[in-house]
């Protein structure tokens, strides 16, 4: 390769060599890349046979079949080389001509090819076959020497691996079994899933932690949906303790008696340390009430002692005829009015200014 873009000038050279760099870099990996990277190579030195095979392998790696074969045909003009046969031949299996793929099996070209290439073209031949419905023909092409070899060779694990999923394909799975489990032995550089073939076939499966749906599964399931199991309809929950026991009268609120005042209406949102306090504010100032009406009778009836003892012993003439007995209707009504009056703990002031001017008046006659 390096002996070819020596025939472009350097600068053009080292272009070219940069974007061949990255299709073998990403060919494995990132193969639309590598196609990309490719196609700029292939317009900048269409005419080194290095570039169209490697446009060819990546034009294949992403399943242009037309274009890869297209690629190898230039590349092998100009090299004159067979090596790019089988890949060739693989290519029209992939546009759907599998004859045409298993004709180019037995043409003069193979024996130009070294032992891998003849081995890598038995495989296109039985894949082939296969593509046309002879899986039994398939088994017969992958005989050889090279798959009865215990050598390990490059191509061992994948003529191992051809063969035993052509076993499987007609229903012989214990030596498929037998076959993948020899392919597994040679696939030192992991590029077969023998291993997952395997598995499978004994009934063992594997649960990609790195795969994306399942992560969404988990992502999207509640919080212990599946670890906690919700009591189902009609199902009466345990018990936990002992019911706190009841107390009467835990609700109610004490009433509060007053003394000659009307019941007052309690606000419905008043709380009991409210209705207590608007108690005690009301018994306070009745006993205050009752404490004014008793000093202020006990200072009337000092008075009238005091007017007594000044005026001294009554005449006849001073002494006031006798009230003549009342009818009994006005000692009723005289009974009740005291019964009120007693009943109210605030004395009328007037009581007091009428005793002061009936004493003036006794002295003045005096």
């Amino acid at each position: 390769m390096r002996q070819e873009l020596m025939s472009l000038p350097r600068t053009l050279a080292e272009d070219v060599a940069k974007n061949l760099v990255m299709v073998a870099k990403l060919l494995d990996d990132e193969p639309e890349r590598a196609y990309q990277y490719s196609r700029v190579a292939l317009r900048l030195a269409s005419r080194v046979a290095a570039v169209r095979e490697a446009a060819g392998f990546a034009s294949y790696a992403v399943g242009k079949y037309a274009e890869a074969l297209a690629e190898f045909r230039a590349a092998r003009r100009m090299t004159g080389s067979s090596e790019l046969w089988p890949v060739m031949a693989d290519c029209e299996r992939g546009m759907g001509r599998p004859e045409r793929a298993l004709a180019m099996a037995g043409e003069l070209e193979v024996q130009k090819l070294d032992r891998a290439g003849q081995v890598e073209m038995r495989m296109v031949a039985a894949g082939a076959r296969r593509d046309m419905g002879q899986a039994d023909a398939a088994v017969v092409t992958l005989q050889s020497p090279e798959l009865a070899s215990n050598s390990i060779q490059p191509w061992t694990a994948r003529l191992r691996y051809a063969y035993a999923d052509a076993l499987l394909a007609v229903g012989r799975e214990d030596e498929a079994r037998e076959w993948f489990a020899k392919a597994l032995e040679a696939d030192q550089g992991g590029t077969t899933d023998a291993s997952d073939r395997l598995a499978e076939l004994d009934g063992v499966e594997f649960l990609d932690a790195l795969d994306p749906e399942q992560e969404v599964d988990d992502a999207s399931r509640p919080v212990g949906e599946s670890l906690v199991k919700e009591p189902e309809v009609g199902e009466q929950e345990p018990e936990v303790g002992e019911q706190e026991p009841e107390v009467e009268g835990r609700d109610e609120e004490p009433e509060v008696e007053t003394r000659g005042e009307k019941p007052v209406a309690e606000a419905g949102e008043a709380t009991s340390g409210e209705g207590e306090g608007q108690g005690a504010g009301v018994q306070k100032e009745d006993v205050e009430r009752v404490a004014e009406a008793t000093s202020e009778s006990k200072a009337d009836s000092e008075a009238e002692s005091k007017a007594e003892s000044e005026a001294g012993p009554k005449t006849e003439s001073e002494v006031e005829p006798e009230a003549e007995p009342k009818a009994e209707s006005e000692v009723e009504s005289e009974a009740g009015s005291k019964t009120a009056s007693e009943g109210e703990p605030k004395a009328e002031p007037e009581a007091g200014a009428e005793s002061e001017a009936r004493a003036r008046k006794d002295g003045g006659d005096s």
